[in-house]
């Protein structure tokens, strides 16, 4: 698995998303065992610390928690508290700016609306 780092955010804040999307989408479960430190360390190819520190904002934010001796395990609300973090991110950041950009171009709600439809479609 190549993964390819932007480099508008740190890395270690997208090792963190990366392990969200896994939860999302089904890879790493609630009481599952996630990938050991080393092993993200080996697929990324990535300094361990890096992996450290992204993995410490998932258990900062409670999604992740550590069993001694055993490594980090899925919390039980995992998923709801990423999507309600990511909702307002959506919120906050991604509409703002869509919106803002919108403006610019003199585009209407309605417009708007049509536009994400269409996509919605395709």
């Amino acid at each position: 698995m190549t993964i390819t780092f932007e480099d508008n955010l740190p890395i270690f804040q997208q090792v963190a998303h990366i392990i969200e999307d896994d939860i999302l989408n089904g890879t790493f479960r609630v009481d599952e065992q996630i990938l050991s430190v080393a092993q993200f360390s080996q697929l990324f190819q990535i300094n361990p610390a890096t992996v450290v520190k992204g993995i410490g904002l998932l258990v900062n934010d409670e999604i992740l928690y550590k069993k001694r001796g055993l490594g980090m395990f899925v919390a039980a609300d995992a998923k709801k508290k990423i999507q309600l973090k990511r909702r307002d991110r959506f919120y906050k950041e991604l509409l703002f700016d869509l919106l803002n950009e919108a403006d610019k171009l003199g585009l209407t709600t309605e417009e708007i609306i049509d536009m994400i439809k269409q996509l919605r479609k395709d």
